[in-house]
């Protein structure tokens, strides 16, 4: 019999530590209601898969991450909305890429690995699929807030493609010097979870990052790079999607338990600290045995794990 655990994250990156209060509040305490909603189900004895969901479905709906309502704008200012799910026992997953109407993309990726023959439905596919399966769907100006059009703006201006937490930049009244704005950016969202008989899952869900090409797809649906779950752990990753293709993190991490003998917290620093550029890329982590580990080479990283032994932690900066 081993221990019960789960870890989320609400994204990675250069996370000002004077990140302002009515800007970092709001997210930690979604951070712990979603803790608190995952431990609760793990208690009552839902299955993992089940709790990643609905861990996710939740940060989805919450406007101040990087998924579902509040995802990032492309540069054409749509939404592209993509997410993952994976059973470790089995192996079976689901992905979808490409969502504009689909309220929580999460949802649609586990009915992929349900009810369709494959893993990996995008774009005019999903979104029939979701509507054949019943989802909900909106509007896609349901997932657009505010801070995003600005946020896009912002990018547009300093013409780049900007990572979840990239501090946009403003320049001082000569119009010269850039100054960094403290309006940090929102996060891709994950949750992996494991249950006392050594269930384990993942899932991950993003709006990908700022000023995306249309039509790019990042790391999260991605079996192997930003997400993954096998019989010795589960993984969800987030940062930069390129750089977390290149390293296939969440892979890496169980590569390193099954041929390298290595501990959960000795695969993951090994892969955030040497597989990935730094200022990259953050994960979180749990394996069978009911270990947790949340490392990232970034400023900081949004980020909550509870497991059985009483350890609880909610956090942002090393």
């Amino acid at each position: 019999m081993v221990g019960w655990a789960i870890a989320l994250h609400g994204g990675a990156g250069d996370i000002p530590v004077n990140l302002p209060v009515e800007r970092r509040v709001p997210r930690e305490a979604a951070l712990r209601h979603c803790l608190d909603l995952g431990v609760s189900s793990l208690k009552s004895g839902k299955h993992p898969l089940d709790v990643v969901e609905l861990v996710v479905r939740e940060l989805e709906n919450h406007p101040n991450f990087n998924a579902g309502v509040g995802s990032v704008l492309t540069t054409q200012g749509t939404v592209e909305m993509e997410a993952c799910i994976m059973d470790g026992k089995t192996k079976r997953c689901g992905a979808v890429s490409g969502l504009t109407s689909v309220v929580n993309p999460i949802s649609l990726a586990r009915l992929v690995m349900e009810k369709t023959p494959h893993i990996y439905l995008a774009f005019d596919g999903a979104e029939a699929f979701a509507r054949e399966q019943g989802v909900e769907t909106v509007e896609s100006s349901h997932f657009i807030t505010p801070e995003n059009i600005e946020r896009l703006k912002q990018a547009k201006e300093a013409n780049r493609v900007q990572i979840d937490y990239t501090i946009p930049v403003q320049k001082d009244l000569t119009g010269n010097v850039p100054i960094p704005n403290s309006d940090s950016q929102l996060g891709t969202v994950g949750c992996v979870a494991v249950d006392r008989h050594g269930n384990l899952a993942s899932a991950t869900s993003t709006g990908g990052l700022v000023n995306k090409m249309v039509g790019r797809i990042g790391d999260t649906p991605i079996i192997g790079s930003g997400t993954y779950a096998n019989h010795l752990c589960a993984v969800s990753a987030t940062g930069k999607g390129e750089a977390i293709i290149c390293g296939t993190v969440a892979r890496d991490v169980a590569a390193l338990m099954e041929y390298k003998g290595m501990s959960l917290a000795e695969a993951a620093g090994y892969v955030v600290d040497r597989s990935v550029a730094r200022g990259t890329c953050g994960l979180v982590a749990v394996s069978a045995t009911g270990e947790v580990t949340m490392p990232f080479n970034t400023t900081g990283m949004f980020r909550a794990c509870a497991a059985e032994d009483g350890h609880y932690e909610v956090g942002i900066w090393p």
